[in-house]
């Protein structure tokens, strides 16, 4: 994916969670393209992209309407990817972190030491964390070479904030979110130790911890949830 059609996902997909596009409201590419003072090819491509995530559904004659989703749809759907992701994890302790995927997650690991590196984060490091934290999320269920896991994580990451790429800055307090997303990639750092060490219920408990801590991204960037206006405090459901 390329850094502008990233970058246009990530707009589009805060606009969404802050309310700035209601559920049931049709979504069209020119207002959008403008609203985001870009051209509509990013904006076309990006849509059925954030249609894969949940947020956006087909509308029945053509084009895409945000859907309406719940608090509690996303809490239950973070809960049950961190205990498939978990397993997963275990599974690849258990059986072997291959070469090539070790090399791969450390490749991850040194994109997100580059982006904290400099002590702060700014608005475009968004786009790279998302990409880089959903590539390594990704690898951890490639190696676990389990159909079954990979089919049951793609249903559930259809629920709204669901899926490791879902991430959405408070750009009003960056000095918190680095914070948090820095401990966040301390904890990749973690479960690749984990996986290379073979420390099975280590890298499943890692993996939970992780995958859970989502809540709490939510909470720090203020997302409304439509429908739910406690969604702001997800955070305390946990």
């Amino acid at each position: 994916m390329s850094s502008q059609l990233t970058e246009t996902v990530v707009s589009i997909r805060e606009m969404i969670l802050r309310g700035e596009l209601t559920p049931g409201q049709r979504v069209a590419e020119a207002p959008l393209a403008e609203m985001l003072g870009m051209s509509r090819t990013p904006v076309r491509q990006a849509l059925p992209l954030l249609a894969q995530e949940g947020l956006l559904t087909e509308h029945e004659t053509r084009g895409y309407v945000v859907r309406a989703f719940t608090a509690a749809d996303i809490v239950d759907a973070i809960e049950l990817r961190a205990i498939i992701e978990g397993l997963a994890a275990r599974r690849v302790a258990e059986s072997g972190v291959s070469k090539t995927i070790l090399r791969e997650l450390r490749n991850c690991l040194d994109e997100g030491d580059a982006i904290f590196k400099k002590r702060h984060i700014v608005e475009t490091d968004e786009a790279r964390y998302a990409e880089m934290n959903a590539r390594f999320h990704a690898l951890v269920l490639q190696a676990a070479s389990s159909s079954i896991l990979s089919a049951a994580l793609e249903r559930n990451n259809r629920i709204p904030f669901a899926a490791p790429q879902a991430l959405a800055f408070d750009k009003t307090n960056l000095e918190q979110t680095f914070d948090m997303l820095h401990y966040a990639h301390r904890q990749h750092h973690a479960i690749v130790e984990a996986l290379e060490s073979g420390a099975s219920a280590r890298a499943e408990s890692l993996m939970r911890e992780h995958a859970i801590q989502v809540k709490e991204s939510i909470n720090v960037a203020g997302i409304h949830v439509p429908g739910n206006d406690t969604a702001r405090r997800l955070a305390a459901v946990r």
